[in-house]
């Protein structure tokens, strides 16, 4: 990666993210647990928070109860590679509010996560940052089947043989006065198998780019508020819902629906032992023939055709991006499903994380079956324009993965990383994404 562009962009980064987190995402998901009375500040002895290979890391710690920098209290720590057991264990006394601890090295290109705990009041606050070591040289484990683009154009042939069916209806809630919006059933993959997804678009008569937005991973409730802005700024936006559910379900049903699958992703092991049972064939084939309704609507411009998505929905967006050359711009924030199989080699792997949080994961047939469906063969793929955001702290979709992506796309790519971010992105990073798809839209 060319550090010079990397340097502007992640200044960026930094002073994005702290903006309005809490409009988008809940509580969970932040950095900082929401309204804590505490707060870590922790600063790498690099500022960018990358390392060369054997370089060693530190960082400076200090915290802060009430707003108070808290003197002479002792943290403690470990640190070991992303992902992998803690080899690094101690504690440290603050001098001046400050403690400098070792996170350590690593001898080939990846990750460190060093975690803190400190006791204050009788209650233990925790944290954690993570630091690279030369991740522009992070190489995906996960190698290209011989004969995947032929698995995925008959894929794709089956899928268009379905007849079309769509059923479109308006629906005040999510609507305003300058955006309307509609929910959407689209029969795309075989008869009598739906997704369904809320479309909205400016009032304002003219043609517009369309974005196709794919969602994050779970069964829940959908929410197209959290879009709107992209309709706000001339853009029409197709959110999707994979799993062939009326998003417009009450909340207490689509709890009912997620318990069935025993948690929000266990759908992902669904079939993994044939690739053509596999849960996710089916979504990357209706991501493809959603495309065929999008182009179809009489607003659309006929030449702006862009795929925008997060963690699963980043993933699918360049699932989206591969297959379907009608797509002219691709942005993707911390992709899942990225390099799946990377754990058994010793490298951080993407989520779902099959070989840590499931059992039985790890057959030959169903490695076999990852690679047909892992997000970087089909970043392999792209030829257009990708726009690709992701921040170091991320457990759920680690920046080793992210990077084992972006790293082999051949296209024109641009990244815009945010070290601080755990699996989050702020309103400012949103608005960034919109900025680059406007710079480069056919006029």
């Amino acid at each position: 990666m060319n550090k010079q562009h990397l340097f502007p962009l992640f200044r960026i980064g930094l002073m994005l993210t702290g903006l309005f987190v809490c409009c988008f995402l809940p509580a969970g998901g932040e950095n900082y647990p929401y309204r804590s009375d505490v707060l870590w500040v922790t600063a790498p002895d690099h500022a960018d928070w990358i390392y060369k290979t054997g370089e060693q890391a530190s960082v400076t710690v200090s915290v802060y109860l009430y707003g108070i920098l808290q003197e002479n209290i002792e943290i403690a720590y470990s640190a070991g590679p992303e992902q992998f057991p803690d080899d690094t264990r101690g504690s440290i006394r603050t001098e001046n509010g400050k403690a400098v601890i070792p996170v350590g090295t690593l001898q080939k290109p990846g990750f460190r996560d060093c975690k803190f705990s400190v006791a204050l009041n009788g209650e233990t606050y925790r944290h954690h940052l993570k630091v690279g070591f030369s991740p522009e040289q992070i190489r995906p484990v996960v190698g290209m089947p011989d004969d995947f683009r032929a698995f995925w154009e008959k894929t794709l042939q089956e899928a268009a043989a379905c007849p079309f069916e769509v059923s479109v209806r308006y629906v005040e809630k999510f609507s305003s006065p300058a955006v309307a919006c509609y929910g959407v059933k689209l029969q795309c993959f075989k008869k009598g198998s739906y997704v369904y997804g809320y479309l909205t678009k400016p009032k304002a008569p003219g043609k517009y780019p369309v974005v196709f937005n794919p969602p994050g991973a779970g069964i829940k409730p959908m929410d197209p508020v959290k879009t709107l802005y992209l309709a706000e700024n001339g853009l029409i936006c197709f959110n999707m819902e994979i799993h062939g559910l009326d998003p417009a379900l009450d909340e207490a049903t689509y709890r009912d629906l997620s318990a069935a699958f025993r948690d929000n992703n266990s759908y992902l092991t669904n079939g993994l032992d044939n690739r053509d049972n596999y849960y996710l064939k089916k979504v990357y084939a209706a991501c493809i023939r959603t495309l065929d309704y999008l182009v179809s609507l009489p607003e659309y411009d006929g030449k702006n055709l862009i795929a925008l998505g997060a963690s699963q929905g980043g993933a699918l967006a360049l699932v989206t991006a591969a297959l379907d050359e009608r797509v002219t711009l691709c942005v993707a924030a911390h992709p899942a499903l990225a390099d799946m199989a990377a754990y058994p080699t010793g490298q951080a792997g993407g989520y779902p994380h099959f070989f840590t949080k499931f059992n039985g994961q790890d057959t030959p047939e169903k490695i076999a079956v990852m690679a047909c469906y892992d997000a970087v063969n089909f970043a392999r793929l792209i030829r257009v324009p990708v726009f690709l955001t992701w921040g170091f702290n991320d457990n759920t979709c680690p920046p080793t993965t992210s990077y084992a992506v972006y790293n082999v796309i051949t296209a024109p790519k641009e990244a815009l990383i945010t070290p601080v971010n755990e699996h989050w992105i702020s309103a400012g990073t949103r608005m960034a994404q919109v900025d680059w798809i406007r710079e480069r839209l056919k006029k």
